[in-house]
């Protein structure tokens, strides 16, 4: 990918920065209408918030509150196309309102109608009341006292940062140029003052060199400031960050294969509680936060809110002791209004092209990227004066598609992949042990990582090839040293390498875990 980044001759029509839902997004569309597309991260595809997500392809109930219908049918439109063009990762959850009040089965009840109403031919499955009896009987785990029913209504899970390695090797398989742990470190421009391409830098080798494109894509969500700072130090703010936490705990908190909604905390947002990889996932919150980072860390006061809110809920009390992993993700909202609640800023998507001709998309959410990317498109196309040609991503199938992936087991993930990632795994001694002890990773799918999937660091294999950071942040510490050893077998790596990925890993997962 490298040498074809470097030796294209003439310059890209698209150039995008940035490797999170949106950024690949764009590269499979564009490469799709037979554009030619590179795409940069500087480090690794959605190391920032699209691997941080509530893990659900969900229409957005709570913004039915907020009056925004035509957000609302848009992700639930976007919903149901995702489910059809990666079956092996997106699947149906059923979510439960419990109702602790008398007011509550009809008011929720109503507006579930609505969201059913909405989705219409998308829809997952209808919604409907249920007994107090029904409901303990969905989740035995759920707080009885004063429990009078509940609501219940269908969304959709899935693996955020799965499906991102999966719509990379979709761009490539479309053509498009892909390269992580490779970062723009400044625009170019021509005579005439407009963006003319990058200055980009390869992570692992220290190279610089400049690459020439029609139309530069700023798709770095929580960063897209630092990027139109690049094409104008005194350009305005345009992101409002704010951080949520998730807590990961054992699957004995949420036993069934049903989720749980909280329609309303105290801070005003969803909470979630469910059941997601062998384990229960809970979040999130909605905190304002002064500037984005790398690595966001969880505040106590974020922790303390989870598990006190989960508490009210689940039968049985999670503490601190409980959590396998913490993780949080940086929410890229569009800054406006005079409002200091991140809670109410709009999740719609919003595209903006400086007077230089650097194309920026700022905003939306997990479930729209497919239509974001398709709105990025259509304007590259008339700013690079690209030739018009039609999306072609709404029926397009991600790589990995297989409509009964369920039946490759710990495998399931990988969908049309399964079968040679078995065989692989099977084929060397220990390679199909556990990589992490409880977790359904094996060892050989190092191996896979890094000659399929791009990995080139220990973070690469652990927080996102795999989910082993996410899920147990400890065991995935204790395996660092057996992804280390297999990757510089497969990368040419030294000693000297391997304890350092070893050493910055371990670090790395501190803001992991709870009480290091």
């Amino acid at each position: 990918m490298l040498d074809r980044l470097v030796d294209r001759d003439g310059p890209w029509d698209l150039l995008v920065i940035g490797g999170g839902a949106t950024g690949l997004g764009v590269a499979v569309d564009a490469a799709a209408r037979g554009h030619a597309v590179a795409l940069l991260d500087r480090h690794d595809f959605g190391k920032g918030t699209s691997s941080r997500s509530t893990k659900l392809v969900h229409g957005g109930v709570r913004y039915l509150q907020q009056g925004n219908v035509s957000l609302v049918m848009e992700a639930l439109r976007e919903r149901g196309r995702l489910r059809r063009n990666a079956p092996h990762l997106v699947h149906d959850l059923r979510f439960i309102v419990p109702n602790y009040a008398w007011w509550e089965a009809p008011f929720y009840g109503i507006g579930m109608k609505v969201y059913d109403l909405l989705a219409g031919r998308y829809g997952f499955g209808p919604s409907r009341n249920l007994s107090r009896e029904k409901v303990l009987e969905a989740i035995p785990t759920l707080e009885t006292e004063g429990l009078r029913g509940g609501v219940q209504y269908y969304d959709g899970q899935f693996d955020d940062a799965r499906l991102l390695v999966d719509l990379a090797q979709t761009a490539a398989e479309q053509g498009a140029v892909l390269v992580n742990h490779c970062g723009v470190v400044s625009l170019t421009k021509g005579r005439d003052g407009f963006v003319s391409g990058v200055v980009a830098c390869d992570a692992e080798s220290g190279r610089e060199f400049e690459l020439a494109a029609k139309v530069v894509v700023n798709a770095t969500g929580p960063f897209t400031d630092e990027v139109l700072r690049m094409d104008d130090p005194a350009a305005p703010r345009r992101i409002a960050p704010s951080q949520g936490i998730h807590l990961v705990f054992d699957r004995s908190f949420l036993p069934g294969d049903s989720a749980i909604m909280v329609p309303r905390t105290s801070d005003g947002r969803v909470l979630f509680a469910i059941p997601w990889l062998g384990h229960t996932l809970v979040g999130t919150t909605d905190t304002p936060i002064d500037a984005a980072v790398e690595e966001p860390e969880a505040r106590e006061d974020e922790i303390e809110f989870i598990l006190q809110t989960a508490r009210h809920y689940l039968l049985k009390d999670p503490s601190r002791a409980d959590v396998k992993a913490v993780f949080t993700g940086i929410r890229p909202l569009v800054r406006g209004g005079e409002s200091e609640s991140t809670a109410e800023l709009s999740r719609d998507h919003t595209i903006h092209i400086t007077s230089s001709g650097l194309l920026t998309i700022v905003g939306g959410k997990w479930t729209t990227y497919r239509n974001m990317a398709e709105d990025v498109v259509d304007h590259a196309q008339t700013l690079g004066e690209l030739d018009d040609r039609p999306c072609t991503t709404r029926e397009l199938h991600i790589h990995g598609h297989h409509e009964h992936a369920e039946r490759f087991g710990d495998y399931a993930a990988w969908g049309s992949d399964a079968p040679a990632l078995r065989e692989l795994c099977e084929g060397e001694p220990g390679w199909s042990e556990p990589l992490v002890p409880g977790l359904h990773y094996r060892v050989g799918q190092v191996v896979w990582a890094a000659r399929r999937e791009m990995a080139r660091t220990v973070e690469d294999v652990l927080a996102r090839r795999t989910r082993a950071l996410f899920l147990d942040a400890a065991g995935a510490v204790a395996a660092a040293s057996t992804v280390a050893r297999l990757l510089a077998a497969e990368l040419g790596r030294d000693d000297a390498w391997q304890q350092e990925q070893v050493r910055s890993f371990t670090e790395l997962a501190r803001a992991y875990r709870l009480g290091d």
